[in-house]
């Protein structure tokens, strides 16, 4: 058998960071800024803030077919558009979603695998919802003995969360709540006359600490002063990239950082597949990378390896590091790389029409809804028999425009009057419930199915279990209970079939843990046996909470680089 021709760069780095999202970028910002020279790396196309954002300010009639998706184009993103009746891959965001015939995985049961392979990665489609988690979430684990023990706890994370807050910029309320703890908040946005009453609904008529905030987001509201970047417009346009920097992503703000610290190098196009793992030192010593345009293979060397390609992408790159130390993936002592995936379940909820403000209006296109935290599960009094755990509600209320027409019977200048009016008030609202850490639920390499590059494909053998399917059932009853109660009329429940990576929240396979023979990572997201190299991406969680987990792993990340960092200087001193 001939080796495969691999180049190695001549440079050595203090630092490599594997992807450019939402971790990855934190990871480049915080090395770069302790002064550690960093190669970034990101198996997609450059994508520049502004300059490369090509539908921003396209307005919907400018669109072919009006914005809508032409069946033809759906070719190669069958699955890209599974998800949300096909809105992802319409013009305005195809761009942004990979081609799934050139991208493929394997599904051994339903599971949706959304991708965004460009620099930026999903920060630049992500929601925004920014939550911290809690105490309790921290210990979940430990007290009903699914899964195994987080080795942190809120505390250990907290003074992270307020670093990442401040720097991205997170609007909202604060409430007090102990499964929602507070944060460093910037003014929240505003809910609208029906929101307030449903909110009000919440206060006087349930007495199980059932709360409605406005959504906490990372968009940039208030008087703080964000580099390069400006307050949100209220266009809600976010998922085709913000000229203006509204809300964060690793292009309009992490990797601008790093870059002006001089210390980044910056490198799309380049696929990595192996971290290289020396017998001699017990440590890994580079990144193996297939430039994506050449198929050239290259080696570049670096004392420490931050992981952060995406959950997924993640396990993959570490199931193909294989040694004669380490057969079955670096760090794999355990036998639980690639286990454990979990994602949050939805398509659940309710929804209902609003009589009685026919008089009330709002301006502009809020990025942002509503929140119900947790209630479920909190003490003795929220308790539940059939399901551990809980969920949280996203929602938003709204008023119809003119594309009720489609409908409509009637024609000419009765039907343009009618439509020059602002239709009937609706509600709706979806909740997001935790799944639980399923050693069985997993990934492996298929290598019967090579991508274009030669590497092997993801078998995803995922679900959700009878936790998830009994929480689902109260998710639903609850919400309609909360519209009735507010006296809406023609409330619908819904539940909708439950497919993992439909939330695109997808977590773990590389867990943290306290014990090497249990998990992969340790306290700081260093792999046990390989203390330099750090997996901070959805990889390492250890449990799902119900929260949007995005604010978790950039608090995460921050800590494990800031760890890297004064490791390194300490040895390069000592």
């Amino acid at each position: 058998m001939i080796e495969d021709v691999i180049t190695e760069y001549p440079t050595t780095y203090d630092a490599i960071v594997i992807g450019t999202g939402i971790s990855g970028g934190w990871a480049a910002k915080e090395l770069c800024e302790n002064g550690l020279k960093t190669l970034v790396l990101d198996r997609g196309r450059m994508v520049k803030h502004i300059e490369d954002y090509p539908t921003m300010h396209i307005d919907p009639w400018d669109f072919k077919y009006r914005g809508k998706q032409h069946e033809n184009d759906l070719i190669n993103q069958q699955t890209q558009s599974r998800l949300w009746g096909g809105s992802l891959t319409r013009p305005a965001s195809k761009h942004w979603f990979v081609d799934d015939l050139k991208h493929p995985y394997n599904e051994v049961k339903d599971y949706l695998w959304i991708r965004g392979y460009h620099v930026g990665g999903r920060s630049i489609m992500w929601g925004k919802q920014s939550y911290r988690w809690s105490k309790m979430d921290f210990e979940a684990n430990k007290k009903d003995g699914h899964g195994v023990d987080w080795p942190i706890r809120y505390n250990d994370i907290a003074p992270w969360y307020d670093k990442v807050e401040e720097f991205i910029g997170v609007s909202g309320q604060n409430l007090g709540l102990s499964q929602l703890p507070d944060g460093k908040l910037s003014d929240p946005m505003e809910l609208n006359c029906v929101e307030k009453d449903l909110q009000n609904t919440l206060d006087n008529e349930f007495d199980d600490d059932r709360v409605l905030t406005v959504g906490r987001v990372a968009h940039l509201t208030g008087n703080a002063m964000h580099e390069g970047r400006s307050n949100c417009q209220y266009r809600n346009r976010c998922i085709r990239g913000c000229p203006f920097g509204g809300y964060f992503s690793s292009n309009s703000s992490t990797l601008p950082a790093a870059e002006r610290t001089g210390n980044m190098h910056l490198r799309p196009n380049s696929i990595a597949y192996e971290i290289v793992y020396s017998e001699v030192s017990g440590l890994a010593t580079g990144v193996k990378v297939i430039d994506a345009e050449t198929k050239e293979k290259i080696f570049f060397k670096a004392s420490i390896i931050f992981n952060c390609a995406s959950t997924l992408a993640t396990a993959s790159i570490l199931l193909q590091s294989k040694s004669k130390r380490f057969p079955n993936g670096l760090g794999n002592d355990s036998g639980e790389l690639g286990h454990n995936l979990m994602d949050h379940h939805y398509a659940v909820g309710a929804s209902a029409e609003v009589e009685g403000f026919d008089d009330n209006y709002y301006k502009g296109r809020k990025p942002n809804g509503f929140y119900i935290p947790r209630f479920r599960n909190l003490n003795d009094k929220t308790d539940q028999k059939e399901f551990v755990r809980g969920y949280g509600y996203q929602g938003s209320a709204s008023r119809t425009n003119w594309q009720r027409a489609v409908s409509e019977l009637s024609y000419g200048k009765e039907l343009k009057d009618e439509l020059l009016k602002p239709g009937p008030w609706q509600i709706g609202m979806t909740g997001f419930g935790e799944c639980l850490p399923y050693h069985e639920n997993k990934v492996s390499l298929n290598y019967d199915i090579l991508d274009e590059w030669g590497l092997p494909t993801l078998d995803i053998d995922a679900e959700f279990k009878e936790n998830e399917m009994k929480m689902r059932e109260d998710m639903r009853d609850q919400a309609v209970a909360m519209l009735k109660a507010a006296g809406y009329k023609n409330v619908q429940g819904y539940l909708g079939k439950a497919v993992p990576g439909a939330c695109i929240h997808e977590m773990g396979t590389a867990r943290m843990g306290h014990d090497p023979k249990t998990s992969v990572l340790n306290k700081y997201n260093q792999i046990h046996t390989v203390p330099n190299v750090y997996v901070t991406d959805g990889a390492c969680m250890t449990s799902s909470a119900c929260q949007n987990p995005s604010l978790t792993y950039m608090a995460l990340t921050a800590r494990a680089a800031n760890h890297a960092a004064a490791a390194f200087k300490k040895n390069k001193t000592s």
